[in-house]
């Protein structure tokens, strides 16, 4: 109960002070999420490690969906999206912005309390200021497409420069053709348009925001394929690549056995005997080359469920 009362008054507090902050501070990000115990990024946002980001590159949204919903956290897929390199996967730690149609009088408060904190530029620039290596730009731009692009390629390539990542955004982009040019950088969007941004505002940098039927706080870690993208609450990344690694190589085991005809897919598909586990175990041994986790990792986790 506390903690909720605790988010409510950070929320109030920085929807009430717009005038005071354009972006959460680090402690307001920390109440966000307090569940994460790990390294923090100066401006409080949980920092997965590297590692753990590349080896999520190899986890599907199924088992990643399927992981987060026995977590109790159903809203955090969007499919349909327009992507730039659609064969490609980028994972990432989310750095947010919000965006809303524009009022003159909020407008004026934002761009003045920008110019008083020594921003520069337009305020669509300013989330890309925050970027670091392994950063993703995530924008929730109400799904504006005409005169709702929030960057070309000039904006892509600081982007790439500074997160060697890329942008998923609820709205869209314009000069596709340069954007598709910048290598390594890629895009989950809703659009293309020739046209500039109009008629629009940013808001919030590092604030909750919504993705389509995704909630998304700043620090969680994002995986994005051709399916569609899933944001992980960062305090669950870890525990999610290793559940999902493990299930991938019972599943190679399973589908050889399957093969081989030692096991009938009645034996396989319910819960395993332990002589089918202890089958498993050699089998890890002489496949260590598929292990993507430490060996370390592995036995520690099939001990902890009681394998």
């Amino acid at each position: 109960m506390k903690q909720k009362l605790c988010l409510s008054f950070l929320l109030l507090a920085f929807f009430v002070g717009r005038t005071q902050q354009i972006t959460l501070t680090s402690e307001q990000i920390r109440t966000l999420t307090p569940d994460w115990k790990g390294e923090r990024t100066a401006d409080g946002r949980p920092h997965v490690s590297d590692q753990i980001l590349e080896r999520l590159k190899n986890v599907s949204m199924e088992e990643a969906w399927g992981i987060l919903r026995e977590k109790g956290f159903n809203n955090q897929f969007e499919g349909d999206w327009m992507i730039i390199n659609p064969d490609s996967v980028m994972t990432g730690r989310v750095v947010t912005a919000q965006y809303m149609p524009m009022r003159a009088d909020m407008d004026k408060l934002i761009k003045d309390k920008g110019k008083e904190e020594g921003r520069v530029g337009a305020p669509n620039s300013w989330p890309i200021d925050v970027l670091k290596n392994g950063d993703v730009y995530v924008a929730d731009s109400y799904d504006k497409v005409a005169d709702g692009t929030l960057i070309g390629d000039n904006l892509g390539n600081s982007i790439y420069a500074k997160s060697h990542r890329g942008v998923i955004f609820y709205g869209s982009v314009r000069d596709i053709e340069g954007l598709e040019e910048i290598k390594g950088f890629n895009g989950w969007i809703k659009g293309y348009d020739p046209s500039y941004i109009q008629q629009m505002m940013m808001t919030g940098i590092n604030v909750p925001i919504r993705i389509g039927r995704a909630t998304v706080l700043p620090g969680d870690v994002v995986l994005a394929k051709k399916g569609g993208v899933i944001f992980i609450p960062a305090y669950l990344v870890d525990e999610l690549v290793l559940k999902a690694e493990f299930i991938a190589l019972t599943d190679d085991f399973g589908h050889q056995r399957l093969r081989e005809g030692k096991y009938t897919p009645g034996q396989i598909d319910r819960e395993w005997t332990l002589e089918i586990k202890a089958d498993f175990k050699q089998w890890l041994d002489e496949h260590k080359d598929k292990l993507p986790m430490s060996r370390e990792e592995l036995d520690k986790y099939m001990k902890d469920k009681n394998w």
